[in-house]
């Protein structure tokens, strides 16, 4: 059973995500929160396994909530649910510790998935529109600079786990990796998930970020698939 906190100031639109959550098998609301402080305070308290939040709130909006509950280290992942594809505050939500995006018109089926699948340590955006989407927030991320070599990040990993973190910035998913590397699936999300813990990544969405940090890859990179 996947507990969630619904994060929302519109108490129509809890009550829509409530409805749904309620009717699904595997799937537990055990609060909600109409702002971000309240947001903490909730799930400090109840400790759910996916936080749904709202970006835009009066007060403490979504991006400063995430960072503040994934600063804790705690259980709980962030969902993040936005109005447009690209919105102004997709790039900083990242920044603070969004595990994945979701529209707030998505589909119940696409909601319940992405819940799920944050639930279980995964991001919810493919790789692919991760991608696009830093892409279109570059102007944010370090430009122009050459590979960070000297960072205990970078240093930590091993040569394999280097080339996996630089086609992971690239927007190459597991299967991706594994045709271009000649390594199977298994083997290469045993290097990812070993890539993740050494940088201190909590996903894949992380890992992009990272990459990005480092130098690895940049905006247009033409390694991308």
């Amino acid at each position: 059973m996947t507990t969630i906190l619904i994060v929302d100031d519109q108490s129509l639109q809890r009550f829509g995500f409530r409805m749904l959550l309620d009717a699904a098998p595997d799937t537990e609301v055990v609060g909600e929160a109409a702002h971000g402080a309240e947001a903490v305070r909730r799930a400090a308290e109840l400790r759910p396994d996916v936080v749904l939040m709202d970006i835009r709130m009066p007060g403490m909006d979504g991006i400063e909530a995430t960072r503040h509950i994934v600063a804790t280290g705690g259980r709980s992942r962030v969902l993040v649910l936005t109005t447009f594809d690209l919105d102004e505050y997709a790039y900083a939500a990242l920044r603070a510790g969004a595990s994945g995006f979701l529209l707030k018109d998505a589909r119940p089926e696409e909601l319940l998935a992405g819940i799920r699948a944050v639930a279980g340590g995964d991001a919810v955006i493919a790789p692919a529109v991760t991608r696009r989407l830093l892409d279109t927030y570059a102007h944010h991320l370090p430009s122009g600079h050459e590979p960070q070599q000297g960072d205990p990040r970078w240093q930590a990993l091993t040569e394999r786990e280097r080339e996996i973190l630089v086609a992971i910035g690239q927007g190459w998913n597991n299967a991706e990796i594994a045709e271009r590397l000649v390594l199977s699936e298994s083997t290469v999300k045993t290097h990812v998930g070993r890539v993740l813990a050494k940088i201190g990544a909590r996903d894949r969405i992380q890992a992009v970020i990272v990459a990005y940090d480092l130098g690895l890859t940049r905006p247009n990179d033409p390694g991308a698939p």
